[in-house]
């Protein structure tokens, strides 16, 4: 039995078959609600049931408390409806008209930047490109039907060749071939694009961008998009890594704050090596953002890296100020089943 679904506060509805996700049926008729992982796991498409019933599915517990669930919150991504709904959650009107595509690819170059990183360069065929929107990521789609999931690090306008940053991850199947056994001229398939995790164009608040490891692809997408559509909002980066080798692109960022005089880069290393000699910012990186910026109220964030990166940097920037809906992130879970954002 199909179910109609009222979407507050833009009164948009939708219905969703009975064995659909709340997620599923609203992206099917063109409404982007904000989502991540898909499965449950980083509780981006946290959303407020109003009115009916819903089948909460299989989820992670950490990313809907019981507590939580009695004051009428579900994610969307896993929850199924047992009745009509009404519904409350933010939607994402620009990736509303974006075609989500299964596509071939080929491995056009393996570039090591880092012992555990190496940048993908994937080539599409000639007849076709992939419109996305800067910070978004597509599904790598293996052989046994695992899927993995990496973030375009490159700008959505430079789409001759798609960017992934693969770290690699012990144990991980598909990591491990990547470092081992990948070559170029190898054919992958994919989904994408996915996710709600882009730069939005619409606000003209100055931008904290937060990275941890790998978390530097989205942003570094965002951040080519933003210089060249030639925006002029305040923008400042934090990388946030061990080591100075765990900051496996230095001197991209450097180029940037040479290139923009509305663009810094500070990177902070929580453990660095003595033979690095470093004498610039330690510690962890929100620490830092918070130390440097008391009063949030007026910005936005954008935060990729490990999830007690990104939630201990929405725990400190919304008791500086920071309003709620100007926290944008994408946590990256590594895990093996189901398969999670930039996992192996």
């Amino acid at each position: 039995m199909s179910h109609q679904i009222t979407i507050k506060p833009s009164n948009h509805v939708f219905t969703a078959g009975e064995d659909e996700t709340i997620l599923e049926a609203a992206l099917r008729e063109g409404f982007a609600l904000a989502y991540g992982c898909r499965n449950g796991a980083c509780g981006t498409c946290k959303g407020k049931i109003l009115e009916g019933s819903v089948d909460y599915g299989v989820y992670q517990e950490n990313a809907l408390s019981e507590d939580e669930k009695q004051r009428g919150m579900a994610l969307f991504c896993c929850a199924q409806a047992q009745s009509d709904l009404t519904i409350e959650c933010r939607e994402i009107g620009a990736a509303k008209d974006i075609q989500i595509k299964i596509l071939p690819c080929r491995v056009h170059q393996l570039e090591k930047l880092a012992d555990d990183v190496i940048v993908m360069h994937l080539k599409l065929p000639a007849n076709e490109r992939l419109q996305f929107l800067a910070g978004q990521y597509v599904d790598i789609l293996m052989k046994d039907g695992k899927r993995r999931s990496f973030s375009l690090a490159n700008a959505p306008h430079d789409d001759e060749l798609l960017q992934l940053h693969v770290r690699n991850i012990s144990g991980g199947a598909f990591t491990e071939h990547v470092f081992t056994k990948m070559k170029e001229k190898d054919i992958l398939r994919f989904e994408g694009p996915l996710g709600t995790f882009f730069l939005r164009d619409d606000s003209d608040k100055p931008i904290i961008f937060v990275a941890g490891g790998t978390g530097f692809a989205p942003i570094k997408s965002m951040l080519e998009h933003a210089f060249h559509v030639e925006s002029d909002r305040q923008m400042v980066m934090y990388w946030g890594a061990r080591t100075l080798s765990d900051l496996y692109m230095p001197e991209l960022p450097g180029q940037w704050q040479q290139a923009h005089s509305n663009f810094t880069f500070i990177p902070v290393l929580s453990e660095p090596k003595p033979e690095d000699n470093w004498d610039g910012r330690t510690g962890l990186v929100h620490e830092a953002i918070m130390k440097d910026f008391p009063d949030l109220s007026g910005y936005q964030v954008y935060a990729c890296g490990s999830p007690p990166m990104v939630e201990a940097a929405h725990q400190g920037f919304i008791q500086q100020g920071l309003p709620e809906e100007e926290f944008l992130s994408d946590a990256f879970l590594f895990q093996s089943t189901p398969a999670p954002k930039n996992s192996d």
